[in-house]
């Protein structure tokens, strides 16, 4: 039986407020000013500037004013928003976030999974915090890349930030592991979350 796939905006209420939290909670150490925030999660400014006003009103985002990060005007002021880590429910709300981002990724592996064969698929790079890594989701296996890449597409709109991953047909993995091919051990390697691994047995 197949699960509902997880929305962001039926919990909610916006699309663009799910991922304006989802975007302020996971970068907390940083500002942002409101036509950085439109590209980052691909929505209207006016929704942008309703959704912030919103969160303002709640105390959850604080709106600062500075000089424009693209200005060379000293004197040219502009707003710009930061998460208020002293809000009540901030910790709550950080820890429900990175709990929907495993709901979220549930979802991508069982649209991956429904599509093609997969043998293998892990979560690393930036999901566990390891820059280093170079890639950011591995998946070895058969799938058409276009659907694949449309799953990716839609997986970043509700993340939202750009990710990198990497396709690999299981002979092209399993002789490449046999060599220890460079690219392949930082992965294998390295920090990740295995979601799926039939090439262990």
């Amino acid at each position: 039986m197949n699960k509902k796939p997880f929305k962001l905006e039926q919990m909610f209420g916006s699309k663009t407020r799910a991922h304006l939290l989802a975007l302020f909670l996971q970068h907390s150490e940083e500002s942002f000013f409101v036509r950085e925030l439109t590209r980052r999660v691909n929505a209207q400014l006016n929704s942008v500037r309703r959704e912030l006003k919103n969160l303002v009103d709640l105390n959850l985002i604080v709106e600062k004013v500075g000089a424009d990060k693209q200005s060379k005007k000293l004197s040219e002021k502009k707003k710009y928003y930061a998460v208020n880590t002293d809000f009540i429910l901030y910790e709550d709300l950080r820890s429900l976030f990175q709990k929907v981002q495993i709901l979220l990724k549930q979802n991508l592996v069982q649209e991956i999974q429904e599509k093609g064969h997969i043998d293998y698929f892990a979560f690393t790079g930036r999901f566990v915090d390891a820059p280093d890594i170079p890639t950011d989701i591995l998946i070895v296996g058969a799938i058409k890349q276009a659907d694949l890449e449309k799953m990716i597409s839609k997986f970043e709109s509700e993340i939202p930030y750009e990710i990198n991953y990497t396709l690999m047909p299981k002979d092209e993995f399993l002789d490449r592991r046999q060599v220890a091919d460079r690219f392949l051990f930082s992965v294998l390697n390295g920090e990740k979350v295995v979601m799926i691994d039939r090439l262990s047995h």
